[in-house]
This record gives structure tokens, sequence and C-alpha cells, in this order.
């Protein structure tokens, strides 16, 4: 049997918060219940969904809750989950009122033949498929608005690996500050922000979107890795020193290897981080630090 684990971000980019123990708090929070699923006997998608489902709800971060807010002063989120088994996915983009955007992307995956469903028609279905709705307005808070203004914050995403060997990736952002109403990032592409194979490896990205989607950067982590043999340190050091960062860009990611490695880079000055270690014990990070 596989030594089952996760790892979670928070997003890369901004300086360091001047207190960051609610940012670790929340990291913890999100690889217990990655933990608890995968104990309880869950998948690796499972545990993936349920680390990215209470970062999501977290306002710290920029998903669900955590949301920024587009030119017309509104909400839009992007999220996408892959099964490394099956190398099935499901993606949303541009939803606005669904809760929990990885819950729907994990639907999309599950009940339906499609990979990527944007706007009215992704919260038609999760309607269909009584997912949970929140109005405007626990989306967008005054206090959040301060928070937003004091701290930068940036996609989540989780990785995991189940006792049966197989892999999994999930990623949701709120998007860009300011961005364009419609604009889709990274995170809900297959191969750029989010991507798993079994045998090989899953990525999470997190960054200068347009960037990681040229890039095409969760897919290039694992083709170093598939074709290579590359170490996933290095072949996550390599994507992003030699392929993000050519484009002027800067980003990070969390990778998980089929023997339970982890790597955790990033070009930027801060990245909200979390991994288990080998006993069971949660780790975070948010300054420089140790990559992989």
């Amino acid at each position: 049997m596989a030594q089952a684990g996760i790892a979670v971000h928070g997003g890369a980019g901004g300086r360091p918060p001047a207190d960051d123990r609610p940012h670790r708090k929340a990291l913890e929070q999100a690889l217990e219940a990655g933990a608890r699923a995968l104990r309880e006997g869950g998948s690796a998608v499972a545990a993936a969904q349920a680390a990215v489902e209470l970062l999501e709800d977290c306002p710290l971060f920029n998903a669900g809750r955590g949301w920024v807010l587009h030119q017309d002063g509104a909400v839009e989120m992007d999220a996408g989950i892959m099964c490394g088994r099956t190398r099935r996915a499901g993606a949303v983009a541009a939803v606005t009122r669904v809760r929990n955007p990885i819950a729907l992307a994990a639907a999309v995956m599950e009940r339906s033949d499609h990979v990527l469903i944007a706007g009215d028609g992704a919260e038609r279905l999760a309607k269909a498929w009584d997912l949970r709705f929140e109005d405007s307005a626990w989306f967008v808070t005054e206090r959040q608005l301060e928070r937003w203004n004091a701290t930068a914050r940036g996609t989540v995403g989780a990785v995991a690996l189940d006792s049966a060997g197989h892999l999994a990736a999930a990623t949701s952002t709120g998007g860009t500050r300011g961005q364009i109403p419609g604009r889709v990032g990274d995170s809900p592409l297959v191969g750029a922000g989010v991507y798993a194979e079994d045998g090989v490896c899953a990525i999470s990205a997190t960054g200068d979107g347009e960037a990681l989607i040229r890039a095409v950067a969760a897919h290039e982590v694992a083709a170093l890795v598939r074709h290579r043999g590359m170490d996933l340190g290095e072949a996550a050091r390599t994507v992003l020193e030699y392929r993000v960062r050519p484009l002027g860009a800067h980003g990070g990611l969390v990778a998980m290897s089929a023997a339970g490695d982890i790597a955790k880079p990033s070009t930027t000055e801060t990245m909200y981080r979390g991994w288990l270690t080998a006993d069971g014990w949660a780790r975070t990070a948010v300054g420089p630090g140790p990559a992989a």
C-alpha cells in the first residue's frame, strides 16, 4: 500500500503578512480535512476536494469566500479537479454564487461527459445537483474589502495520494483583482493550473495565470518526470525558472509524486503552503524557505 499524503497551498505572491498565524491555522485545517478523508478510506480526489473546500470557505485566501472583484465590482470564480487514476477532470469558470466551486468542478467530472462548464450553464448544473449557493453578501463584505486592500492573496489548491496509490489535484481561485468580466485563468485548465496522472505526479499551480497557461505549467512538470525521469522537485523548479520566469511572470506550485514525495517551490517572496510529514505532522510555511 502507498503512503498516503496531502499538500496544500494558499497562493503565491505579495509580501508576507505581519501576522501569518491565521493563514497557517487555515492551512493546517485544510491539511486535516484532507488527511481525515484519507484516514476514512476516501480517495485522493475526495481528500483534495475536502482540503480545497475548507480553503474556499476561508476569507484569507483568494478562492470561494476569499474572492477578488472584477472591473464591474462582482465576483467570478474558477476551479478545476483531476483524478490521476482515470485522468478524468472537471472544471468550472466564471461562477458567481456557488459556495464551493471545487465541489461543482468535481460534480462536472463525476456526473457529466464534459470537462469545463462556464457561467450560467455551470450554475444551472449546480442547482440541478443541489449544491450549496450563497447570496452575494456572503462573498462581498466590507471586512473582506479591507483585508484585500491590506493583504495580497492567491489561488488555493491541493494535491493528494491515497493508500491505493492514486493521485489527484485540485485548484480554485477568485481570479485576479480588477480582471475583465469573463476572464478565465489557469486554475480550471487541465495542464495549466491543475494536472494529475497516476504513476507520475499531481500538480496544483498558482501565480500569473496567463503565463501559467502559456507555459502549460502543470503538464510540463509531469512531462519532465514522465519522459526524462527527473526528480519531482527538480522538475517543478525547472518549469518555474525556465518556462514561467522567461515570460516575465512568477508563480509557485505544490506537487506530489507517485511515491509520495512533495515539492512546493515558488519564485515569489511569499507562498502559503502546507504539507504532512511522513510521520503525519502538519507543517506550514509562508515566506522563503526550503522548496522541496
